[in-house]
């Protein structure tokens, strides 16, 4: 939706669009949505990643712009994820939405609750930065 190029761990890229394939002419929305954000990638080796991107297994504080709300999830796969444990997955449309982007970016996404923004607050853990490029 916000379709904005994003910055990729090049890892996670092939993950994604294998996780991705395995849904081939899927009509379930978060496939399309999170192929869609991929065709706009940067693709980024692990090593060079900046910190300040949310990436697979990042740890990120968000605000929910019009509610003032904060939140602090840890993007994760699929067969990870767990809202009561601050897991959420990428096929979740924050999930989809938040990949990629910068501290400081705000990110506009169609949710069930309709379009809301976010602001990216911190990246409290980014796998990348703390030498954990194979998780």
């Amino acid at each position: 939706m916000n379709r904005k190029k994003i910055i990729v761990n090049s890892r996670d890229y092939t993950k994604l669009t294998g996780l991705i394939s395995i849904k081939p002419g899927s009509s379930d929305s978060e496939y399309r949505e999170l192929s869609e954000e991929l065709k706009n990638a940067v693709l980024i080796e692990p090593e060079k990643m900046p910190p300040d991107v949310i990436t697979m297994n990042s740890k990120v504080r968000f605000k929910d712009i019009e509610e003032s709300e904060d939140y602090i999830f840890s993007l994760v796969y699929p067969e990870d994820a767990d809202t009561s444990k601050g897991k959420l997955s990428i096929l979740a449309p924050i999930g989809i939405a938040l990949l990629g982007y910068r501290v400081g970016d705000e990110v506009k996404w169609k949710v069930p609750a309709g379009e809301k923004t976010f602001l990216v607050e911190e990246i409290l853990y980014q796998p990348e930065a703390n030498g954990d490029y194979l998780l």
